[in-house]
């Protein structure tokens, strides 16, 4: 046994101990920072401390390698709430090298994952960057930047005046009579897209299906939401081989394809001056956020001609392409690098890393400085710090 876990009630940690989740997410290991010096520790994790014979950021990596995982993930017990006992975690094994050998471990995989780190931000940042590129696409392409043009001239009109048709959604959840209809809700989409495979379908009438049946292009506006990032967003509805209506937490529009293409209006309904305008008529109740057809049909918007809109349109979905496509491929280089930790843990402690080192530093490793003899010395110690048991006097007869 290299290192200790406390028994009750020694809750208190220190800067010298590692502490191990044991309960709810199990295995998580790390060191106590400096502000926890002395804090108490929580009944769902434990402190590893009292170490011997083993450097403690060694221990930290290796108790955070696939070795160590996959052993507490077959001693995890549940019952509800995964748990990891305390005497299980005792029988895990783990490689073992002489100290400077560990040292060595510690030092190559410090530099190593400073530089995966330091990759891991950039490819944080990227998300980010890609956002704020969109923005400024959608920004300039309002504005006819994007396509050489200049709209500022063009007079502001009310969307209420490009509507054809307009209203809310069906409110009951199901029906006696008719036939089954797809009955969207905000579930049914992600991010505006629309996703398939949990729709809920509840019969409707003729009359019913004419009232609130979408047709190709209709917008969908979301009426009430928890988020203020989701309530009075803009979706576009494309067409589907069967019919569908929507639900009461939307606003359908029907908009006058001759003179506003539906794309356009989403550029403009959800960013920049046109989503904080939405935003700002907004009203709050019981935390819901809520929008009517009045404040919708009072966005104002500038209106260019269908063939700028249309320029507009094709140039921003390639910019966007491209974009998502960029997207995609850092979301994939994360997972590799998500990958490569392990990896490189793997390399450490099966003794690839170390090879070289091993060859040029035999002094450091073998002798009185191997693991053997370094376990030996601490089950010396360790028995000689035992205290003596007594032995009872035979009384006299």
């Amino acid at each position: 046994m290299l290192f200790k876990f406390p028994d009750p009630p020694l809750y208190i940690i220190s800067i010298d101990d590692l502490y191990i989740s044991i309960a709810g997410t199990i295995g998580l290991v790390g060191s106590i920072p400096d502000c926890l010096d002395g804090a108490n520790l929580t009944e769902n994790a434990a402190k590893i401390c009292n170490l011997q014979g083993i450097e403690r950021p060694y221990l930290k990596y290796v108790l955070n390698s696939q070795i160590a995982i996959d052993q507490f993930d077959d001693k995890v017990t549940s019952s509800g709430q995964p748990k990891l006992a305390l005497f299980r975690i005792r029988d895990c094994r783990f490689p073992y090298p002489p100290l400077a050998e560990q040292q060595e471990i510690v030092r190559q995989l410090d530099v190593m994952f400073a530089q995966v780190e330091q990759i891991k931000a950039r490819l944080d940042a990227i998300p980010a960057i890609l956002k704020k590129f969109r923005q400024s696409v959608l920004a300039d392409a309002v504005s006819g930047k994007l396509i050489n043009q200049d709209f500022s001239s063009l007079g502001f009109l009310k969307l209420e005046s490009l509507i054809l048709d307009s209203g809310n959604g069906l409110s009951k959840r199901k029906g006696d009579s008719g036939n089954e209809v797809t009955v969207l809700r905000l579930a049914d989409f992600k991010d505006a897209q629309r996703v398939f495979g949990n729709e809920r379908s509840i019969l409707l009438t003729e009359k019913e299906l004419l009232k609130y049946k979408l047709l190709q292009n209709d917008i969908l506006v979301v009426r009430v939401n928890g988020s203020v990032d989701i309530a009075g967003k803009f979706i576009l509805h494309k067409d589907n081989e069967k019919d569908e209506a929507y639900c009461d937490h939307f606003i359908r529009l029907r908009i006058d394809q001759q003179k506003l293409l539906p794309e356009y209006l989403l550029y403009i309904a959800n960013e920049g001056s046109g989503r904080d305008y939405l935003v700002n008529s907004l009203s709050t109740s019981a935390g819901q956020n809520t929008i009517n057809q009045a404040s919708i049909k009072g966005l104002q918007l500038r209106v260019p001609e269908i063939k700028y809109q249309d320029m507009i349109i094709q140039t921003v979905e390639k910019l966007f392409k491209h974009s998502f496509k960029i997207e995609e491929t850092v979301l994939s280089a994360q997972k590799r690098v998500n990958l490569l930790t392990q990896s490189i843990l793997a390399k450490a402690f099966s003794g690839e890393l170390t090879a070289e080192w091993r060859e040029q530093h035999q002094e450091l490793i073998t002798g009185i400085n191997s693991a053997e003899s370094l376990l030996a010395k601490i089950k010396a110690e360790r028995e000689a710090s035992k205290p003596a048991k007594k032995t009872r006097k035979k009384k006299e007869v």
